[in-house]
């Protein structure tokens, strides 16, 4: 069993030519999606109201049969909205509530049988679900693989040293970290984002991540580092693709048997070629996602037949 934790939200995109959209967002719960769509049984920890768009929410989890081990709570459910201008740009509203009443009341029983742990974005920042969030990792720690993605959102997060400081209490548990570069740049801007994945390393990652958009991503371990050309692209739209990216790279490493926390010394030991096999199989997986519109994964046997 994976465990996914994290928020879920509605994107509402509202413009003055044409009706309000409304959709399932939230970068962890996207990627518990992802992770279910490869064919892992996958929970999902997160909240939402019990309210028309926690319906929402409840009915894309389970079309794509992600569990919830939690049940809709009297709080409203958390809403992104975009307001599109007449040349196509966008202003953000975030209504956001984060706070997580299931870990109150299942804790010692919501990780049975989980050999990984991944979590990231505002889950990790946001007050005051961000410290029930730590205390989990911390306590899952000592018997599951942690994976993170920073996946930092400065419009809602404003202030950096509040964010650099909530990425290092989480990186430090973390055996697997993934960040865009341009995370890495506004996290740490008189450093490369190469350094900074070093960094990380160095705090006790085994392997550390950096996409890099049209670049291909780059990855450092302790083995060396390693980086790979982005696969030709025809581009719909980058929603998810990042999502897309972290759930292929997770399912790779599953794939590889390197879960679970009696698995981290050999974790820690994987290959350069073991790395630049993760590397191809997570860019593909992005790419498959940007090549159709919204947040999509690929299945399975889409990452097959994309060979």
């Amino acid at each position: 069993m994976l465990t996914v934790i994290g928020e879920t939200l509605i994107d509402e995109v509202v413009s003055d030519t044409a009706p309000m959209r409304a959709h399932v967002g939230g970068s962890p719960m996207n990627v518990a999606v992802g992770l279910a769509r490869l064919g892992f049984p996958t929970q999902f920890v997160g909240r939402f109201g019990d309210d028309a768009y926690g319906e929402l929410i409840q009915d894309h989890l389970r079309q794509n049969s992600v569990l919830f081990p939690g049940e809709p709570d009297g709080l409203p459910t958390s809403v992104a909205t975009a307001r599109l201008d007449p040349a196509g740009g966008a202003a953000y509203d975030f209504r956001l509530v984060w706070e997580l009443p299931v870990l109150a009341a299942r804790k010692e029983q919501l990780l049975d049988g989980t050999t990984l742990l991944h979590t990231g974005s505002i889950a990790t920042m946001l007050e005051p679900g961000a410290e029930d969030v730590l205390a989990l990792v911390r306590d899952a720690h000592p018997r599951v693989t942690v994976t993170y993605d920073p996946n930092c959102r400065p419009s809602i997060i404003r202030d950096v040293a509040l964010a650099r400081a909530q990425v290092e209490k989480f990186a430090v548990y973390a055996d697997v970290v993934k960040a865009s570069d341009e995370d890495l740049d506004w996290l740490y801007p008189d450093r490369t984002p190469e350094e900074s994945a070093r960094a990380f390393l160095d705090a006790g990652a085994a392997v550390v991540v950096v996409t890099r958009g049209s670049r291909g991503p780059w990855a450092v371990c302790r083995a060396g580092d390693v980086a790979v050309p982005a696969p030709p692209i025809s581009v719909v739209d980058t929603v998810g693709a990042g999502d897309a990216f972290m759930s292929a790279l997770i399912g790779a490493l599953l794939d590889l048997e390197l879960d679970g926390a009696q698995r981290r010394d050999d974790l820690r030991r994987i290959t350069l070629a073991q790395v630049t096999d993760l590397l191809h199989y997570a860019a593909r997986a992005a790419t498959i996602t940007v090549s159709r519109a919204g947040a999509n994964p690929p299945t399975r046997e889409d990452m097959l037949t994309s060979d």
